[in-house]
């Protein structure tokens, strides 16, 4: 983001508090709850979206190291992801190409080579096939080359992996030219420098893009948070921009808006606000002010989906206990609220069965979740 950017943003939200006025868009919008509810529609964002689209796969430091490696299972897929001995990121499947076994069944390690657990053939982190035991006699012609572990397309890209979660596709696009024109901001935010100080996993009974719509906005904050965060902001007041497929939405906090009366030069949107970053299809960052809350949805069905919620903070700042303190502290703020939209969402999802309302309501200044839906709806059109 560069400074004349942050000028301007800082500018609307002061503008938007003199006017007493949330950010409209121009009309109301309806959501069809089969968007929510029906399995036909979550195999179709399956196909079109989770598998043909960049995701994130893990954050860059969950592979620290020379030699290390991390498995997770996404969107049904088992993963191994490895780092080389010359610091490059692979994305296999973490699966045997003799038998189909489970190849590795630890969650996270340090290792050059993989066996499996069944019959001991085993691989190197860059997928070669190493050995398989009496193979002179049991497989005498086998082609090696063709039982190297099964790849996805992968790249590391300001401090994530991303992958195309389909061993059949080709290659992985530009991951800057996929954000949109947001690879600045995370540059400015010097995302690609920071590490996990906290994470926790939670599975929820709602739809994914339920759970996305309830970062979009901020009108629900006085009601739904009104015990937690939702003194320190003000009552509906946000502002956001599309970036293709993906959105940045200002969320000022009470302070914000008192900057009319502040020289500009001494204006830092992270000190009074938090940005938040939706990356679709289930990557949500939200930038505080001396770190960033990063969100991963694993949607599972039309009904569930796992949720990662982490601390990332400046691998510059100081490894202390007393840091590690502050940083927990600040982890358990964000993800007390969240359990509250996440509760929230879990209510939703159960009433869609009652059938009492063909659709969600969007209001005007609820128009970030609208254009959210829409970018889904054109991406799994094609």
């Amino acid at each position: 983001m560069d400074r004349q950017t942050e000028i301007t943003l800082i500018k609307e939200i002061i503008g938007l508090a003199q006017q007493k006025s949330a950010f409209l868009d121009d009309t109301i919008a309806h959501s069809p709850i089969s968007r929510y509810s029906s399995p036909e529609r979550f195999e179709r964002e399956r196909a079109m979206l989770f598998r043909r689209k960049p995701v994130i796969a893990a954050q860059s430091s969950e592979l620290e190291g020379p030699r290390s490696f991390v498995t997770r299972d996404y969107l049904g897929l088992p993963l191994l992801l490895t780092r080389d001995d010359e610091g490059k990121v692979s994305a296999f499947l973490n699966v045997c190409r003799h038998r189909g076994a489970r190849l590795e069944r630890e969650k996270a390690g340090c290792k050059r080579v993989f066996t499996c657990p069944y019959h001991a053939w085993s691989w190197t982190n860059h997928g070669e096939l190493r050995a398989v035991p009496q193979e002179a006699q049991g497989f005498p012609d086998l082609p090696r080359a063709e039982r190297g572990l099964r790849r996805l397309p992968c790249t590391e890209a300001h401090g994530f992996v991303w992958i195309i979660a389909n061993p059949d596709a080709a290659e992985i696009p530009d991951i800057d030219a996929w954000l949109g024109g947001l690879a600045g901001d995370f540059d400015w935010i010097g995302l690609a420098d920071h590490r996990i100080a906290a994470i926790e996993e939670v599975h929820v009974a709602a739809n994914w893009k339920v759970l996305v719509e309830g970062g979009l906005e901020a009108y629900h904050f006085r009601v739904a948070h009104k015990n937690t965060i939702g003194p320190y902001f003000p009552d509906n007041l946000s502002t956001y921009t599309m970036f293709g497929p993906h959105l940045r939405a200002i969320l000022p906090r009470n302070a914000m808006p008192d900057l009319r009366d502040t020289p500009e030069e001494n204006w830092q949107i992270r000190r009074d606000a938090n940005i938040l970053y939706a990356l679709t299809p289930t990557t949500q960052m939200l930038v505080q002010q001396d770190h960033v809350m990063w969100f991963h949805f694993e949607p599972l069905s039309e009904a569930a989906t796992h949720v990662r919620m982490a601390t990332l903070v400046p691998r510059s700042a100081p490894q202390t206990e007393e840091m590690q303190a502050h940083w927990e502290k600040n982890q358990k703020i964000t993800v007390t609220a969240l359990m509250e939209d996440f509760e929230l969402g879990e209510e939703i999802q159960a009433g869609f069965a009652s059938r009492g309302n063909p659709s969600h309501l969007f209001g005007r200044f609820e128009g970030a979740l609208n254009r959210f839906n829409i970018a889904v709806e054109e991406i799994i059109a094609n």
